[in-house]
């Protein structure tokens, strides 16, 4: 159960409606704020500059292809942010390493295993193969910098996934 958060007005974009439809049930149970859901890709959208007072990326970034892309949509995210404004990031990694990153691709191969089998393991892996090219820590905390942030801080990493943001103050 989420805590309540008086007044939050969100607007929640997504490829796919029934995850819109999910978190829109979840975050209006939460609060007594505006709750807004947009079906499109992130690349597509566009909203006036100093919008935003928080920006919220949870599993969808690793989704993008290419550096065009990485660099759009962190440029985009930061236009859209006020002065203040920050932008938080929680999300599937790659490690710049190949050693660390094979490791750490096991391991998470081996939890997942432990979740629905080697079927499952190698399900979820052929399709993070496939469907996602997932950048380093280091990768993105860079182009956070490059784009305009102010400064970077990492909340958490494990294994494959790290949570964190930056803050734009111009």
């Amino acid at each position: 159960m989420l805590s309540k958060l008086p007044n939050l007005n969100c607007t929640l974009i997504d490829l796919s409606m029934p995850m819109l439809e999910r978190a829109q049930a979840r975050i209006s149970a939460a609060t007594t704020g505006k709750v807004h859901i947009l079906q499109s890709d992130i690349r597509s959208v566009d909203f006036e500059e100093n919008k935003f007072d928080i920006i919220m990326a949870g599993a969808v970034l690793h989704h993008l292809r290419d550096d065009s892309d990485w660099e759009f949509v962190f440029s985009k995210i930061y236009s859209w942010l006020k002065p203040g404004g920050s932008f938080w990031i929680s999300d599937l990694i790659e490690h710049e390493s190949d050693a660390i990153n094979k490791l750490f691709v096991t391991k998470y191969g081996d939890y997942i295993e432990s979740l629905g089998g080697a079927d499952y393991r190698k399900h979820v892996l052929d399709y993070v193969q496939k469907e996602d090219s997932p950048r380093s820590l280091n990768y993105q905390l860079d182009l956070m910098k490059k784009v305009g942030y102010a400064f970077t801080e990492v909340l958490h990493k494990n294994m494959c996934f790290a949570a964190f943001g930056g803050v734009k103050l111009a």
